[in-house]
């Protein structure tokens, strides 16, 4: 297995609902490690980046809109596999199609307000990482198989 770091965004609606607890636990009893973490609130420039492959769809302004609306919580998460766990943990990003289990599938209530965003690719994930943290706010620290992430 290959060891990656994986982008993960949580979005304003669960701290709104304050699931941000629930959304930590199924991600660490998964077996994937929390590298770094920040809560901030998006300057839409930076949220327009993150989105920027979205651009020219007809949901780009509400999905900016939605993002920077109140508190995020951006996290580097590392692990075996990282971007392929973060994806299956998530669900499926349409609400409706999320299954029981899921993330999206126990906690969102609709895809334009998803709960979670997750790096699809390792390129992503090293593009997002790039875009939210500097290289020294990763704290690297062994798994609880002792190695060293």
């Amino acid at each position: 297995m290959e060891r990656q770091f994986s982008y993960v965004m949580l979005k304003p609606g669960v701290l709104q609902r304050r699931l941000v607890g629930e959304v930590i636990g199924r991600i660490e009893r998964k077996g994937l490690c929390i590298q770094a973490m920040k809560l901030l609130q998006l300057p839409r420039p930076l949220a327009e980046e993150h989105y920027r492959e979205h651009r020219a769809k007809p949901f780009f302004k509400d999905l900016v809109d939605y993002i920077t609306s109140g508190p995020v919580l951006a996290m580097i998460v590392g692990g075996d596999e990282a971007v392929a766990a973060m994806r299956q943990l998530c669900g499926a990003t349409a609400a409706a199609e999320a299954q029981p289990g899921t993330i999206r599938g126990d906690l969102a209530l609709h895809t334009r307000m998803n709960v979670v965003h997750a790096s699809d690719s390792p390129a992503s994930a090293e593009r997002e990482i790039a875009l939210f943290f500097k290289p020294e706010e990763m704290v690297n620290w062994p798994d609880g198989d002792g190695r060293w992430i």
